[in-house]
């Protein structure tokens, strides 16, 4: 078997595309899953040792640096160790309590406190807020900075051209004009709203032990009140805590979460059809970068390829948050493993979402305004003022406006000469038809500039 590398890498996100996401190998990898695993671990045995138990001492203030230090150096080959333990024990997390127990077993004075590791915990109670830690991370350092750095881009667009007008296009057809910047705003304001929202969304957890209920808990000490303590103990991981579950935290979040990454990917997604689309037409041009090649035999081409690779990666990950939110609230009973599986498919989702991100803002960064095209079709398509015309004719009265209009329009592309003898005709008040005389697909703009510079 060859040695792992980005050129012998099943997962093209770790092959192709390994440099992309790098700073996802801190989060959402399989080290990274350990080392939350550990975390909650210690987090825990702290939580024993700190005085709530009537027959175990608190920890002292070195006791409790030994362990914090334990995973304030935890390495890869930690790591390691624990996947070794794993081949023995077949089972994740009791791998890393054995190799906790390990680790700390060379203090003396923490030999007392070493059957308190993962004490009345099920495994889930350790999963669950490890994943948690994982989401929170990702989004905090990766998914937010990610869709911010694309409305910057996207905002700056906007001031820039809110006043460069642009033929519309509905239903693939020229419509009322409106400009580049008012386009590209509309895009920045769906994604700051779907971004809000999933900053908004609460990170739930819960350590209520294997059906939910505290059971083992409850009767080794029955005098502590253990709803009290693990609701602390989720808060001071910075989670709302769920207490009225199975064996498992429900996933509901979870699904929340996956399907508002999903909206925001398909935001993106309709974006970058748009800039294919613009460029497609011309009306953007790509700057051209040296030494890169638009195609293996046509030398003239320039292609729109990071807009085309952003929406494969972003359907890709879509594709897998579909699964995540349908597949992760459900569970058998009290509890199967599928969730368990599904879950490891969590990175993939993420990945692809970080390279479309990156994708679609290097795109956003080559492409300029052919202001000679978007003249070119704006003049060419007088007959989207008739809008214009119809909707002053009815403001003044006159009978069968839209049919009159359609009549002599519909169809049928006019140019200036025919558009000012179809005002002419008009019996509308001088005032008004002295604006409709003055307007033009480049004017004939409403609020467009307004809104693009809100």
């Amino acid at each position: 078997m060859p040695e792992l590398d980005p050129l012998t890498a099943v997962n093209p996100l770790d092959g192709r595309y390994a440099d992309k996401v790098s700073e996802l190998g801190e989060i959402t990898s399989e080290y990274a899953l350990i080392r939350n695993r550990a975390a909650i671990e210690a987090d825990w045995l702290k939580t024993l040792g700190s005085g709530i138990l009537p027959d175990v001492p608190a920890l002292s203030d070195l006791q409790r640096g030994e362990i914090e230090g334990v995973l304030n150096e935890f390495t890869i080959a930690d790591a390691r160790r624990i996947k070794e333990i794993e081949r023995t024990t077949n089972h994740d997390v009791k791998a890393v309590e054995l190799w906790l127990r390990e680790r700390l077993s060379g203090d003396e004075t923490l030999t007392p406190y070493l059957e308190l590791i993962h004490f009345g915990l099920t495994s889930e109670d350790v999963n669950n807020l490890a994943y948690a830690r994982m989401f929170r991370e990702a989004r905090g350092n990766v998914l937010l900075p990610g869709i911010f750095a694309i409305t910057d881009e996207l905002d700056e667009k906007a001031d820039q051209y809110s006043g460069t007008s642009l033929l519309a296009q509905t239903h693939g057809q020229p419509a009322t004009p409106t400009t580049l910047g008012k386009e590209m705003r509309v895009f920045s304001e769906r994604l700051e709203d779907s971004a809000t929202r999933l900053g908004a969304i609460a990170i739930r957890g819960k350590l209520n032990g294997a059906s939910g209920n505290f059971n083992a808990l409850h009767v080794a000490y029955p005098d502590v009140d253990w709803r009290t303590v693990s609701h602390d103990f989720i808060v001071e991981q910075g989670f709302i805590p769920n207490q009225v579950t199975t064996q498992i935290e429900s996933h509901d979040w979870m699904a929340v979460f996956a399907n508002e990454l999903s909206l925001s990917n398909t935001i993106m997604t309709d974006l970058a059809r748009d800039m294919w689309a613009y460029i497609s037409r011309g009306v953007f041009k790509l700057k051209v970068v040296k030494g890169e090649v638009g195609s293996s035999t046509m030398p003239h081409k320039v292609n729109p390829i990071d807009f085309e690779n952003a929406e494969s990666n972003l359907g890709t990950a879509n594709a897998v948050l579909s699964s995540l939110a349908v597949r992760l609230p459900i569970s058998r009973l009290q509890r199967d493993l599928s969730d368990s599986s599904t879950q490891r498919t969590i990175g993939t989702a993420l990945g692809h979402t970080v390279v479309g991100h990156k994708s679609l803002k290097r795109g956003l960064g080559k492409v300029t305004p052919n202001e000679d095209k978007i003249a070119e079709e704006l003049d060419g398509e007088w007959s989207v003022l008739t809008e214009a015309v119809q909707t002053v004719m009815r403001r003044y009265g006159v009978s069968g406006a839209y049919e009159t209009i359609k009549a002599v329009s519909r169809g049928k592309s006019l140019d200036r000469e025919a558009y000012l003898e179809l005002v002419e005709q008009i019996d509308i008040p001088d005032g008004p038809k002295g604006r409709l005389r003055e307007l033009s697909p480049r004017t004939y703009l409403g609020y467009a500039p307004q809104i693009a510079k809100q």
